[in-house]
């Protein structure tokens, strides 16, 4: 209601995640953000290595499945809130 966009890191990925997991299934679609949290918090199976966004599909990947859509339709919608909140073209 409110307008914000909502960003996970690695940190959904992890066994006892389900608080991160439930806002992840609460948050609107065209709200959701993900990110690396660089250097920290690498998601499974880099935990406890240094973050990159080379690992953002691993997040995004989890967050898919907890909307019930597939990783590429989360990486598309999480690329155009990004483009939308950041006003890039």
């Amino acid at each position: 209601a409110m307008g914000l966009y909502v960003g996970f890191t690695g940190v959904v990925t992890f066994k006892n995640a389900r608080r991160a997991l439930e806002a992840v299934r609460a948050v609107p679609m065209d709200r959701l953000l993900v990110e690396t949290d660089c250097p920290y918090m690498a998601p499974v199976p880099y935990r406890g290595k240094r973050c990159d966004s080379s690992m953002i599909p691993m997040t995004a990947g989890r967050m898919a499945e907890e909307k019930g859509c597939t990783l590429e339709e989360m990486l598309r919608q999480t690329g155009e809130n990004a483009k939308r909140l950041f006003s890039v073209e």
